[in-house]
């Protein structure tokens, strides 16, 4: 069994938010396996009919639990997101009756809507992600991560392809029956699934909604609001651009990534293709890859920094900005065991557009890392682990 990189509270609420599938509920049996919850999964169809009329009765039946249940004062709820007017009740179980909520949930959407904001500051919150690179050790494989993907499932089928395709087709498919369908404001579901597969294929790339639009005969608006329900069910995010000006920061446009490469393949079609190294394609998911791992690292270490990329007024761009309380890193992704020394020169002298002091690095495949130019080369999982120890 794979430890998860997670310190969960055991001494007051938190939310534990991340899409279907990357372990929640199998990382919380984990965590309080020696205290006894009182569990409520609402993706039982019978428990959530129970709780959707009347949110109120789970105090109720947690009060009917045996005294050594009680005593522990932990009430568990899965997929928290399917009755948002739960939230009420379990208010007033943290602020009348001193009861302690592990909530887990897969859209950030329905829970804004639901008066998540009654909990501010009286619960914690915690993003999870598939697996990373530092929990799988030795066992980890890039070129099998990046075809893939490292969803607990689809890693537990590394020896059967076929299944493992299936899964990830089955992913995205019940993701666009169950989640999309579920937020109800996609009512037309044929222009959204070809939506699904030409945002697999803009996956990387700065946000051109138009575009998007136009290639599945929607309007902007429309794909603009597809792009954000993607984000607010966890399965996509944002990768917001930086500049030294706020004001111009904020008014350009960010870049889109999928959360796993594997679901990000599967919803272009693309999973019967063979990665070849040393191609575009290579490279386009390498970038991915390390993007995806720093996002989990910052998460799991509860870092707090913010990730972004940066784009020069002539174009030139960096992948990946890690800005980390006072310390910036600008990080340069390439899938080459030795990059390119006019790529490095090219990023060094972008360093005069950053803020001072910034540490430029590019991230690689290198096994000995070197400095030229003002710019240190690093294996990018060493790189990772030094920012994010």
């Amino acid at each position: 069994m794979i430890k998860r990189n997670y310190n969960l509270s055991k001494s007051r609420s938190f939310f534990l938010l991340g899409p279907r599938g990357v372990g929640k509920s199998t990382l919380l049996r984990e965590h309080f396996k020696d205290i006894k919850c009182f569990y409520v999964n609402l993706l039982e169809s019978d428990v959530e009919r129970r709780f959707a009329s009347n949110p109120g009765r789970m105090l109720e039946e947690w009060h009917g639990q045996a005294k050594n249940i009680k005593s522990s004062k932990w009430i568990v709820i899965d997929e928290v997101q399917r009755i948002p007017r739960i939230l009420d009740a379990v208010h007033k179980g943290i602020s009348e009756q001193g009861l302690k909520f592990a909530l887990t949930g897969s859209s950030a959407r329905k829970l804004k809507r639901g008066a998540a904001n009654l909990l501010a500051g009286r619960a914690s919150e915690f993003r999870m992600h598939p697996f990373s690179f530092s929990e799988i050790g030795s066992d980890f494989d890039a070129m099998d991560a990046m075809s893939y993907g490292l969803l607990p499932e689809s890693f537990t089928l590394k020896d059967d392809l076929l299944e493992r395709r299936r899964f990830l087709n089955a992913y995205v498919n019940t993701y666009l029956r169950e989640e999309i369908q579920a937020e109800q404001i996609v009512r037309n579901m044929e222009p959204f699934r070809q939506f699904i597969e030409v945002a697999g294929a803009a996956n990387g790339k700065i946000l051109n909604a138009a575009k998007v639009g136009r290639q599945c005969g929607i309007d902007p608006k429309t794909s603009q609001r597809y792009f954000q329900v993607l984000c607010d069910t966890l399965v996509g995010f944002y990768l917001p651009a930086f500049d030294l000006s706020i004001r111009k920061q904020q008014s350009m446009h960010p870049k889109f990534f999928w959360f796993d490469l594997g679901v990000a393949r599967a919803a272009s079609g693309m999973l019967d293709e063979k990665i070849t190294a040393k191609t575009y394609e290579f490279g386009n998911l390498f970038e991915h890859l390390v993007i995806v791992e720093a996002v989990k690292m910052n998460d799991q270490t509860e870092a707090g920094a913010k990730l972004m990329y940066f784009k020069s007024a002539d174009d030139a761009e960096i992948d990946l900005i890690i800005k980390r309380g006072k310390s910036v890193y600008a990080i340069e992704i390439k899938s080459a065991e030795n990059p390119d020394i006019v790529d490095i020169h090219k990023l060094s002298h972008l360093q005069k557009s950053l803020p001072k002091g910034t540490q430029v690095f590019v991230f690689c495949n290198t096994t000995r890392p070197y400095i030229t130019d003002g710019v240190r080369v690093v294996n990018w999982m060493a790189g990772l682990q030094e920012i994010f120890p």
